[in-house]
């Protein structure tokens, strides 16, 4: 390919990781419109299911996509994703009931599970072979994928308030279609290794350990006690499908996910990294928006504004970031990096009381972006430099498989910790009923839910600082050093 076409490639490349991490975040902005025109009076009791319909249907399949990226080509398996992810947004904005909405998220799940992922391989195939481990796509994808993260839902409130609802899933055809066409005239990529025999029950048991998994911290907690007996089925049935798995890839002949992979320390270290790093991104937005609006008083659009600093901070680090790779700075020392910013922005975080500026929040909120962008781009080139050539579909996915993981492990552990310790100073008052209280009692139910966030945000700094150690395990190799010993072992 020539230089324009990989320049243009790579920015194909962008606007699909736009699309694909807007889509996990967009609907939350949107929740009250969609209840109002489609279910008023059941409709509450659905939401859930339209982001997890989503997150389902697309950690599910991330490591068959994997696998077929190396069988069959990256080009061929991001088209089917794009039309996939299309037809699953055109369905969705059509849709005249809860059910509907929610069957159609699980066709855009499909389809969105590897928009990002089989990107992040395109982007890999489309670096020029001369840069070597010199900077590289997956840097940049990761930075304008955590962007999109945090504006995701200022971007659906404000198409929820000034449109329409459905304008949340029709905005993605005209910039699908361009991706669309764009990938099939431009892309000019490896055909793959061709069919040699797909481990479908391999695919099949990650589906159904990835499914138990998300139901597991879904439900944990909310809808069903920790020790009911869904649960505990639920979680007999994760351990169950993990286990067969694991024995599937140990002897499958062509596993989706080959435990050779795990040889390599680079990839072994980036999977456990990138799931804490999921975990304590979760522990991050989730909670900062939930401070600000129930203990700050913030309406939900206006909180989605404060992640607009963590954006800036992981934007700006990643240019810097890429320059001082360029330069040969060790990545394990930028990973380092990232995890002791994120952790002292989580312990300041965790200092906040129901009076702290809110300058303060922001300033916290921009030290956690500049974390968070020195570890997501950068774990996602590790991996992908460290993978063998013929395995970099199944190394790249399991990244963002870990990461969904981990995000899901996140959000079950920290929702435990806050509703223990707000228990423990407020028994039997339930969480939701602190705004509609007031007085004293209000500003009692205030402090404890504070403190309890504060918790929650000193547990994740302790996974971040886990980060910092795990980025120190790292080989440390001069920037111009191969890892073609490692490939060798991984083959």
């Amino acid at each position: 390919m020539t230089e324009p076409q990989r320049k243009l490639g790579m920015l194909l490349c962008l606007i699909t990781i736009i699309l694909a991490v807007l889509d996990m975040n967009i609907v939350s902005a949107a929740t009250v419109p969609i209840v109002r025109d489609l279910d008023p009076v059941h409709g509450v009791d659905r939401l859930p299911w339209l982001v997890s319909a989503f997150a389902l249907a697309a950690t599910a399949l991330l490591p068959l996509y994997g696998k077929l990226c190396d069988l069959h080509g990256a080009k061929r398996v991001l088209l089917a994703a794009v039309g996939t992810f299309l037809l699953g947004s055109a369905l969705c904005g059509a849709a005249q009931s809860m059910e509907q909405l929610i069957a159609f998220r699980a066709v855009q799940g499909i389809g969105g599970g590897g928009l990002m992922s089989v990107t992040m391989v395109v982007m890999a195939q489309l670096k020029d072979p001369e840069e070597g481990k010199k900077g590289g796509g997956g840097g940049a994808g990761g930075i304008v994928g955590g962007a999109g993260m945090a504006l995701g839902p200022l971007i659906g409130a404000l198409l929820a308030d000034h449109l329409d609802w459905r304008w949340i899933f029709y905005v993605n055809l005209p910039l699908g279609l361009l991706v669309l066409v764009g990938a099939a005239v431009l892309l000019k990529l490896p055909q793959g290794a061709g069919s040699r025999g797909l481990d479908f029950l391999g695919a099949t048991l990650a589906a159904a350990f990835a499914t138990a998994l998300l139901l597991l911290t879904e439900w944990g907690g909310e809808d069903y006690a920790w020790t009911s007996p869904q649960i505990l089925a639920l979680a007999a049935a994760a351990l169950a499908a993990l286990v067969l798995f694991v024995w599937r890839q140990a002897t499958a002949a062509e596993p989706v996910l080959p435990l050779s992979l795990f040889r390599v320390p680079e990839i072994r270290i980036g999977f456990a990294v990138q799931g804490l790093v999921g975990m304590g991104l979760m522990g991050a937005i989730m909670y900062v928006m939930l401070y600000l609006q129930v203990a700050r008083g913030v309406a939900a659009t206006s909180a989605s504004l404060y992640l607009i600093p963590m954006a800036i901070g992981m934007t700006v680090i990643g240019i810097v970031v890429n320059r001082l790779t360029v330069r040969g700075v060790q990545t394990r020392t930028l990973l380092a990096a990232g995890g002791a910013c994120a952790t002292v922005a989580l312990l300041l975080l965790g200092l906040s009381g129901p009076a702290t500026s809110l300058w303060l929040v922001r300033a916290e909120l921009v030290l956690l972006g500049v974390g968070l962008g020195q570890l997501i781009g950068q774990l996602i080139s590790v991996v992908q430099d460290a993978a063998p050539a013929h395995q970099l579909g199944v190394a790249t996915t399991g990244i963002r498989f870990f990461q969904t993981l981990g995000s899901a492990l996140g959000a079950a552990l920290f929702g435990t910790v806050l509703a223990r310790v707000f228990e423990a100073d407020e028994p039997g008052t339930p969480l939701g009923a602190v705004g509609r209280m007031t007085g004293a009692a209000r500003e009692h139910a205030v402090q404890s839910f504070v403190g309890a966030v504060d918790v929650v945000f000193l547990s994740a700094a302790g996974v971040m600082a886990l980060v910092l150690l795990l980025a120190l395990r790292l080989p440390r190799r001069p920037a111009e050093e191969p890892v073609a010993e490692q490939r060798v072992l991984a083959a």
